[in-house]
């Protein structure tokens, strides 16, 4: 079982979940915390199945790659056959695009089966021909992006200015990804440092939304906190990364770009909790931040990257 939940990335399926959620509630603006409706559990299982096919699928596209590079990895150490995995995460693709559909269905709009099918298709053309190409880590981040669109559109509500939040993410996982590049040798320091600008420049986009507010010295949600707070809060976490990013292009060892890499993939919970707090206030940010110690558990288990 621990194989499988390797090859799944366990500890990231939190992650997506909070994405999801996260798309759902900036758009449905909920206040009052309570079971959330149908539409948007459909999406929260569409993401997931979307997650663990695209990691399932990414390990079998590399395994020749990581019998030489990561050894111990479930598909090239022989715990998990290879056609096994590649069924599995066909079969997992299938059910992410069906659970889509069904969320279109039941939130009485095409855009979350049509997300659904874009994201099979960031999802495929990924794992296949993208990845080791300059284009990789811009696809991988519009899995991202489309991810908090599927939330959105499970809302069933206009999104209108907030599409810089989705964009804002994908940069954010772009950066993430093409710092991450070759982290299971000594990594280049020109990649890290573009890695790191791009996901700096994604959390300055997806704060985009805020501006209006803040030049209005407006109050967020039902929550005392003005909007130039909410500002300095978003600041404060992203510096907190890209800091801890910076660690990784000083010391471009193993080890230290691993730990960068696993810190801005847990950041991503706590920055959707921050960008749910300006829509839902504080309560909604509570339940998005509850993700966290579902991720550190995972982790004890098996590693995110």
């Amino acid at each position: 079982m621990r194989d499988w939940l390797r090859l799944v990335r366990l500890p990231n399926h939190a992650t997506a979940v909070a994405d999801v959620l996260a798309g759902y509630l900036v758009v449905a603006g909920l206040r009052v915390v309570d079971w959330p409706p149908a539409a948007c559990w459909l999406a929260i299982i569409a993401s997931i199945c979307f997650y663990a096919a695209g990691m399932v699928l990414n390990d079998v596209c590399d395994v020749e790659l990581d019998r030489v590079e990561r050894p111990e990895r479930p598909l090239p150490s022989g715990a998990i056959s290879v056609r096994q995995a590649a069924l599995v995460g066909s079969g997992l693709l299938a059910a992410g695009s069906a659970a889509a559909c069904a969320t279109a269905i039941v939130a009485r709009s095409p855009w979350p089966a049509l997300v659904g099918a874009a994201l099979t298709v960031a999802v495929w053309l990924y794992d296949r021909h993208a990845k080791p190409t300059l284009a990789g880590p811009f696809v991988m981040g519009a899995c991202r992006g489309l991810n908090w669109l599927l939330g959105m559109t499970a809302a069933g509500g206009a999104i209108g200015s907030l599409w810089t939040i989705p964009l804002g993410m994908a940069l954010y996982v772009a950066g993430i990804t093409l710092y991450a590049r070759d982290e299971a040798g000594r990594s280049r320091v020109a990649t890290r440092r573009g890695g790191l600008a791009t996901m700096g420049l994604g959390l300055a986009v997806a704060s985009r939304f805020i501006w209006p507010a803040v030049e209005a010295g407006a109050n967020l949600a039902e929550s005392p906190l003005p909007a130039s707070n909410w500002l300095v809060l978003w600041g404060i976490l992203g510096t907190s990364i890209l800091l801890r990013g910076l660690i990784g292009v000083l010391d471009p060892s193993p080890g230290r770009v691993q730990a960068a890499v696993g810190n801005a993939i847990m950041s991503i919970i706590t920055l959707d909790a921050v960008l749910v707090l300006a829509f839902c206030g504080e309560r909604w940010a509570v339940v998005l931040l509850l993700l966290l110690p579902l991720f550190l558990f995972g982790r004890r288990l098996v590693p995110p990257t």
